[in-house]
């Protein structure tokens, strides 16, 4: 399998279970990664079953990569909307209804699982809380990220100039093809109209069509949470996006838009550095 080039400030790396991919600015903050479709067939291997799912071993060693024991890779049930989970002690049941975890607990991981929607990690550099967020359309017009990012304020004391965000892979606007729809869902949700006209963009006929022929609107979500972000004052210089379309590059990553109910599932993980 041969990755695909990142930005300097993501790098690859080899686990156990496959290739990872971090965010070096975040690195240095929080131990973190991004999973491909090789954890997926790690859990498949491990078990030997068909499901697309990743099995407790799968997740056991993703944890052991980021240095907790089994069992502490903590995640919820996501289901597309803005509701935040503070992890501090137990383990929040995993039937629990969110889109996003926040923690400062570093014997913890918080995961999140994506096939196209954007998995979004973030750690302030002061206080050490972390946040794992799952953003798809819906998650980025309910403004997923700066509704956890105001949540680590409001529990850890969090400012947003500390923060170091990473967008990791999602389905990029070069093959998110989406209806007027979600247009009219954004700005029921308030965004600007400035934004939205940023965020939703129809590229020109190819060579040789019609001007008049009406051209499909695609979506750029990483964009959109970026943007979020440096509007609710997380300096750009610590936004980081990077930039691989997983309905690009399906040898390594995962598309529910391409592969349906084949699709496999990514997960992006961060857990607090332990104090000292």
């Amino acid at each position: 399998m041969t990755l695909p080039a990142v930005p300097d400030t993501f790098h690859w790396t080899r686990e156990p279970w496959g290739a990872a991919l971090r965010c070096r600015p975040l690195e240095a903050i929080a131990p973190h990664l991004f999973t491909t479709r090789q954890l997926s067939a790690y859990a498949k291997a491990t078990a030997g079953q068909a499901s697309a799912g990743l099995t407790s071993a799968a997740w056991d060693a993703l944890g052991q990569t980021l240095g907790v024991t089994a069992g502490r890779v903590w995640r919820v049930r996501q289901v597309h909307g803005n509701k935040i989970i503070v992890a501090r002690g137990d383990a929040p049941d995993e039937r629990a209804e969110a889109d996003a975890l926040v923690s400062t607990d570093s014997s913890v991981a918080l995961a999140v699982l994506a096939a196209d929607c954007v998995p979004l990690l973030m750690a302030d550099a002061r206080t050490g809380a972390v946040a794992a967020v799952h953003s798809g359309w819906r998650g980025t017009a309910a403004r997923a990220g700066v509704t956890a990012l105001e949540t680590m304020r409001r529990e850890f004391g969090t400012r947003p100039e500390d923060v170091v965000a990473a967008i990791g892979p999602a389905i990029g606007p070069c093959c998110y093809e989406v209806g007027t729809e979600l247009v009219d869902a954004f700005a029921a949700a308030g965004h600007e109209r400035y934004l939205i006209d940023r965020w939703f963009v129809a590229p020109p006929p190819r060579r040789g069509e019609p001007r008049t022929r009406r051209t499909q609107l695609r979506l750029d979500v990483p964009g959109s949470n970026r943007d979020q972000l440096i509007l609710a004052g997380v300096p750009e210089e610590c936004i980081h996006v990077a930039g691989l379309c997983t309905a690009m590059h399906l040898d390594v990553l995962t598309s529910y838009r391409v592969e349906q109910e084949r699709a496999t599932r990514l997960a992006g993980a961060i857990s607090a550095r332990a104090a000292g």
